[in-house]
């Protein structure tokens, strides 16, 4: 067995390494760890296990009463790799790809993918039907990163290494993908291509109109999607958000 790369993936459990770690207020991809994961699926062989069909190193987890953490029955699958941290729930069904990093506290409802190498912070809500997307390759492209204390709306998809700030709501239904801009109202600016959502940014969805419109784009009123900043968070924002504690 090829050492470094089941190190890897224990120190990816135990959440000593990142995919992706902060350094100086900007993410940094870690290499080394793509490589690993990578190495892994080469070296893997498919087997048949309790049914299912899969590389053999890299089968899900399998967690106890000591890793502090509840997940609820129906379905849910955690893959090898994939870090979950203390007081973290997770409902039915839900999947965390290899080489994602889920704070603590944070919950993760019903038909939520969390994929590959992508960092969830503590205390985020990923409502019923997100999908935060992942990355192995290219190696030195940043995975989808949710920073702390986020709220991301049900059916909200979250794609191609797009970074939100803490704090941030991202309110049901909106895309974020490097190719869907962003317009800050509150600030009358558009976000960068490569720019996070800000901290606090409650952002909803929207649209906009076509670029050089022809006739039949006229006749038919055809806009494109955007996502649009309409405030920050406030104390009334705050309370609309607060989760009960006796869920958890």
């Amino acid at each position: 067995m090829n050492q470094k790369w089941n190190q890897i993936l224990d120190q990816l459990e135990k959440g000593t390494i990142r995919a992706s770690t902060k350094i100086d207020n900007l993410w940094v991809v870690n290499i080394e760890v793509k490589k690993g994961i990578l190495e892994a699926f080469k070296e893997g062989e498919i087997v048949q296990r309790n049914g299912f069909i899969d590389k053999n190193n890299i089968f899900p987890r399998e967690f106890n009463l000591q890793d502090q953490i509840r997940i609820v029955p129906g379905g849910t699958s955690i893959r090898r790799g994939a870090y979950i941290g203390k007081k973290v729930v997770i409902m039915p069904p839900s999947y965390v790809n290899i080489g994602a990093f889920v704070d603590d506290g944070t919950m993760i409802d019903s038909h939520v993918l969390v994929g590959s190498c992508a960092q969830i912070g503590k205390n985020v809500h990923l409502s019923a039907g997100v999908q935060i997307g992942g990355v192995l390759e290219p190696i030195s492209e940043n995975p989808v990163i949710i920073e702390d204390n986020c709220f991301i709306g049900a059916g909200v998809v979250i794609v191609e290494g797009i970074q939100v700030g803490p704090g941030a709501v991202i309110a049901p239904g909106v895309i974020l993908s490097k190719s869907i801009p962003v317009y800050d109202i509150v600030n009358s600016r558009v976000l960068e291509m490569f720019e996070p959502i800000p901290e606090n940014a409650v952002v909803v969805p929207g649209s906009r109109a076509i670029k050089n419109p022809t006739n039949f784009t006229t006749q038919y009123s055809l806009h494109m999607n955007a996502a649009i900043i309409v405030k920050y968070r406030d104390d009334k924002s705050n309370t609309a958000l607060n989760l009960e504690s006796i869920l958890r």
